[in-house]
């Protein structure tokens, strides 16, 4: 049990630490050659952010785990809402009044139901993978399309990647150099933390699924977690719950998308009956606490943030129990 468990701890932290090189070393690279701010605050930096999922559910479905890619997915949706967000709000109060995310948050809930809808039959044939990509990249062709019209967010992608580029200045060699290197480490890490994943699934007696939804699930969002705490404790509200919305649609189109791409994954009942009813509650949610009422901004108080924190410790603690 003691090599499991050092391999999922070692495995996390190099899949963070690479996943921050990776992000870096691939926006110096972007500016280097032109890229405009834009394209690097959608494809760069939200590839980068969702890079562990993704990394770790395509090794997870090539060594025959789909539990684990599965639950990694909609695992990490539930941390990013419940779990993060919540740890967020506590930090500072999140107002929500971004018109962007108006529109992005629909978006995630119909997404979320057609993933409901595809995972229905217990299976994500290379048909649904396809689907899932397809609507992924409509996705991204929508939001380049939206944010090259509207000049305020233009100019938020300008300003934050000149505070980025103030921040960690590299040459192109020094760039191409981090971006080669964490992505050598993001494969090897993945690697590193599904094998471990596995072990001690099978010497609890626990399915891959389990590990996925917790343990595997919490480590890959801790990108999104720091990005979170830190936009919360600059200010900047909105960049915290857009990056929660924006990394939940990755997940839930890239991740899984990629994963059943690359083998077709029977999808156990639990998945359906359990975790999609609670990753779409917790979408719906964001509708009540981040929608105004009555002429009354939406925000996502402390005391919000606390239940929302406390409902990912119940879904935990329900896993756990169950499992053993």
């Amino acid at each position: 049990m003691l090599f499991p468990v050092l391999a999922i701890i070692s495995g996390l932290a190099i899949l963070v630490w690479s996943a921050d090189r990776f992000i870096d070393g691939a926006a110096s690279l972007a500016r280097s050659l032109g890229m405009s701010a834009l394209l690097i605050g959608i494809i760069i930096i939200g590839f980068g952010t969702s890079a562990p999922e993704m990394i770790v559910s395509a090794f997870s479905a090539l060594n025959g785990n789909p539990g684990i890619a599965l639950g990694n997915a909609y695992g990490s949706n539930i941390s990013n809402i419940a779990l993060i967000l919540g740890i967020t709000a506590l930090v500072k109060p999140v107002i929500v009044n971004s018109q962007v995310l108006k529109k992005e948050l629909p978006i995630l809930t119909f997404v979320t139901l057609i993933s409901a809808y595809l995972i229905y039959d217990a299976e994500i044939s290379h048909l649904d993978a396809i689907i899932l990509l397809v609507i992924f990249a409509i996705y991204m062709a929508w939001s380049i399309w939206q944010s090259r019209s509207s000049s305020q967010d233009s100019l938020a992608a300008e300003d934050i990647t000149a505070e980025l580029a103030e921040q960690s200045p590299m040459s192109v060699k020094l760039a191409l150099f981090w971006m080669i290197l964490g992505l050598i480490l993001l494969m090897g890490s993945s690697q590193l933390l599904v094998w471990g994943a596995v072990e001690i699934a099978t010497q609890l007696g626990v399915s891959d699924l389990i590990i996925g939804l917790t343990i595997v699930a919490v480590g890959t969002s801790l990108p999104e977690l720091a990005a979170s705490i830190m936009a919360a404790r600059k200010g900047e509200v909105d960049l915290a719950v857009g990056n929660i919305i924006g990394s939940n649609l990755f997940n839930t189109l890239t991740v899984v998308g990629i994963a059943g791409a690359i083998s077709p994954i029977q999808v156990s009942n639990e998945i359906f009956t359990r975790d999609m009813l609670v990753m779409g509650a917790l979408t719906l949610s964001l509708f009540v606490l981040g929608y105004g009422f009555r002429q009354k901004i939406g925000s996502i108080n402390r005391f919000e943030g606390a239940l929302l924190l406390t409902s990912y410790i119940a879904y935990t603690y329900f896993l756990i129990s169950t499992a053993l």
